[in-house]
C-alpha cells in the first residue's frame, strides 16, 4: 500500500479515537428494532407466517430503510462485548505500534469491562448479547453465551497478553477456552467431524457453519498457546465439518439446515478468517486448498462492477441496502490476513480502504452503517460495524509498519506474531 494512503489510514484512525472518546461506549445497534418484547414478538410472528408477519415487521422495516435514527424509539443505547473485544484489540495494535502507553491502557480498560459483562451463571468466562434476540429458531435470551462472540473475547485477551505478558490474563484465557471445550454440544456430521451449537443450550442450532469455524479456530488457538491437545482434539471435529461444507464453487452456505441457505459476505469473511488463522498456526493443507478456493468464489461474486463489498451472492430475502459497513469491516480484515498471497484480493482491499476513507467517514470521525436504496444510515453503531472497522484498519496500519521496518531493531513498529492473534 503507498504511504499516502497509509497517511490517510493513520490519520481516519486519529479521527475515529476521538470520536469515540466524545461519543462514549455505548451505542444503538443492528437488532434494536426488534429487541422489544414489540419487536420481538412481530419477528417471531413473521417467521411463523410471513405472509401476515410481514405487516407486523412493516413499521420496523420501513424505519431500518428509510428513518434509521428511530431506532432510538425501539431500543436503548448499550454496551455490546463484541465491540468491546474489537476496540481492545485496536486498541493492542496501536500499542504496538506507538510502545505502549496511553494505548495499551485504552486496551486493557477494554478487557476490564469485559471482566465485569461476562455472562452471569456460568463458571467460565462467556459472552452473549445484552438483549433478548429473536431468530428463525427461537428467542436466545439476553446473557446466553454465543460461539459467534466468545472467540473475539478471547483473541483480544491473547493479544494484550502477547503485548504486556500480564500473567493475570492467562486464567481468564484458560477459563474461555474451557468454556469452549465443555459448553457446546457436537453433533456428529462424520467420522471425526462434528458441527457445534450456537449457544450452550440443549437444543441449540446446529448446523451453522461460521459457529463451526469459530469454534474451532479458538481451540486451535488455546491448544497452541496451552499445549493441550483436548483443544486440539475438538477443534479438529469442528475443522473438518467446515472444511467438509464448502460447496463445489468454493462458498459456504450460511447453515446447513435446509433452509439457511443463503451466502453473504461477512459470514464467508468470518469462515475465511478462521481457516487461515487455524493455517498460520498449524500448517493444514486442507486448510490452504478450502482458502484458495473460497477467495477465488469471494473475489468473483461477492464485489460488485466497481470492485466493492455486495451483502449477498444468494440473497434470503429482499435487502433495503446496497452496501455494509460491516461487510467492509471484514473484508479488509480477511485482506490483512492474506495480504500478499492473492493479488487480486489485495487489489481489492486496497480500493475497499480507499472507500471506506472517502465516502463511509463522517465529519465527526465515525463512519456510515449502511449505504441505503435511498441515502445513508449514518447511526453509528459498535457493534454494527464501528469496532470491527477500527479494528480492521489498525490491523492494517501493524501490518504495513512491520512491512516498512527498516530491520534496525526498533520496537516502534513492532507487531505482535499473528500466531498469537490472527
Amino acid at each position: 500500500m503507498e504511504k499516502t494512503q497509509i497517511a490517510k489510514v493513520e490519520a481516519s484512525v486519529a479521527r475515529f479515537t476521538k470520536w469515540l472518546d466524545r461519543y462514549g461506549e455505548t451505542s444503538y445497534d443492528h437488532q434494536s428494532f426488534y429487541a422489544s418484547k414489540f419487536g420481538r414478538a412481530a419477528k417471531a410472528f413473521y417467521y411463523r407466517k410471513p405472509l401476515f408477519g410481514t405487516l407486523a415487521v412493516a413499521p420496523m422495516v420501513f424505519s431500518e430503510a428509510f428513518l434509521p435514527s428511530a431506532r432510538r424509539l425501539f431500543w436503548k443505547r448499550q454496551r455490546l462485548p463484541i465491540a468491546d473485544a474489537h476496540y481492545a484489540m485496536g486498541y493492542a495494535f496501536l500499542a504496538q505500534m506507538h510502545s505502549g502507553g496511553e494505548y495499551h491502557q485504552r486496551a486493557v480498560h477494554f478487557l476490564e469491562v469485559l471482566k465485569e459483562t461476562r455472562c452471569r451463571g456460568y463458571e467460565d468466562y462467556c459472552w452473549g448479547y445484552p438483549f433478548h434476540w429473536e431468530t428463525r429458531t427461537g428467542t436466545f435470551m439476553e446473557g446466553t453465551p454465543l460461539i459467534t462472540t466468545v472467540p473475539y473475547v478471547y483473541e483480544a485477551f491473547a493479544q494484550v497478553y502477547a503485548l504486556d505478558k500480564d500473567p493475570k490474563w492467562l486464567p481468564i484465557l484458560r477459563s474461555i477456552a474451557d468454556h469452549a471445550l465443555h459448553c457446546y454440544w457436537e453433533k456428529e456430521t462424520a467420522p471425526n467431524a462434528a458441527s457445534c451449537g450456537y449457544t450452550p443450550a440443549p437444543d441449540a442450532p446446529s448446523g451453522v457453519i461460521n459457529a463451526s469455524a469459530y469454534r474451532a479456530c479458538l481451540l486451535t488457538q488455546a491448544a497452541h498457546h496451552f499445549s493441550d491437545s483436548r483443544y486440539r482434539e475438538a477443534a479438529e471435529r469442528n475443522l473438518n465439518f467446515v472444511l467438509a461444507s464448502q460447496n463445489p464453487d468454493g462458498s459456504w452456505c450460511y447453515a446447513l439446515d435446509g433452509e439457511r441457505d443463503f451466502v453473504d459476505h461477512f459470514h464467508t469473511c468470518f469462515v475465511l478468517k478462521a481457516l487461515a488463522k487455524i493455517e498460520q498456526l498449524t500448517g493444514c493443507m486442507p486448510c490452504r486448498s478450502a482458502i484458495e478456493r473460497g477467495v477465488a468464489y469471494y473475489v468473483k461474486h461477492l464485489f460488485d462492477a466497481d470492485g466493492l463489498p455486495m451483502p449477498f451472492s444468494r440473497r434470503p430475502r429482499m435487502t433495503v441496502y446496497r452496501h455494509e459497513l460491516y461487510d467492509y469491516a471484514e473484508c479488509i480484515n480477511l485482506g490483512v490476513l492474506l495480504r500478499g498471497r492473492f493479488p487480486e484480493l489485495d487489489s481489492i482491499v486496497n480500493g475497499v480502504v480507499a472507500d471506506v476513507l472517502t465516502r463511509w467517514q463522517q465529519s465527526d470521525g465515525s463512519f456510515r452503517a449502511r449505504k441505503l436504496l435511498f441515502g445513508w444510515d449514518n447511526v453509528p453503531m459498535h457493534r454494527w460495524a464501528q469496532s470491527q472497522l477500527f479494528r480492521s484498519l489498525t490491523f492494517l496500519l501493524a501490518r504495513e509498519a512491520k512491512a516498512l521496518d527498516n530491520g534496525n531493531g526498533a520496537a516502534l513498529h513492532q507487531l505482535v506474531e499473528s500466531k498469537a492473534v490472527n
